[in-house]
């Protein structure tokens, strides 16, 4: 099983999102889960994980099904050198029993490390980090998620389900 997570922010409070699937290229979800986390973190520039890794978190907990991957908004790795970036403590968090793979909408500066993923007619790529899998390979199953458009429709799902459509605290 793969989990795919996402969180939104809003005044009061954060709205995260996780969905369980199949398989790389699975059209329907598994399973939903949302939750609200009335106390973030405040944002700092260079540890967002702090903020989103108990969102995360949260999530994953009220998973009843076993999962092997997960799929975080963001990077794994921060710069070529290994610096940790939310997907790399999410793998510390579940002591290294997990494979997270980093999909990201942004080019981050530091990121040349990530793999470059074209889907669709789109001409800008994600970007795909990974821990636990190789990037490559993580990156071609990216690829191959199921919808014609740059963002999989899964992970489209799973960003609705954070924004809750204005419903966020």
């Amino acid at each position: 099983m793969i989990a795919a997570l996402d969180v939104h922010y809003g005044p009061k409070g954060a709205r995260a999102a996780g969905i369980l699937f199949e398989d790389w290229d699975s059209e329907q979800t598994t399973l939903q889960v949302m939750e609200i986390v009335a106390d973030t973190a405040p944002y700092e520039a260079g540890r967002f994980y702090k903020r989103e890794l108990p969102c995360l978190l949260k999530v994953l907990t009220k998973m009843p099904e076993a999962f092997d991957t997960v799929i975080v908004d963001g990077y794994v790795w921060l710069s070529p050198d290994a610096k940790p970036g939310l997907g790399a403590h999410l793998f510390q968090a579940f002591d290294g029993e997990i494979s997270v793979v980093g999909v990201a909408k942004s080019r981050f500066v530091n990121a040349a490390h990530a793999v470059p993923v074209y889907r669709g007619r789109s001409r800008k790529p994600l970007y795909v980090s990974s821990i636990g899998i190789d990037p490559l390979e993580a990156a071609k199953h990216v690829g191959r998620m199921h919808g014609a458009h740059r963002i999989p429709a899964l992970l489209k799902l799973v960003d609705r389900l954070a924004r809750g459509h204005g419903l966020c605290p």
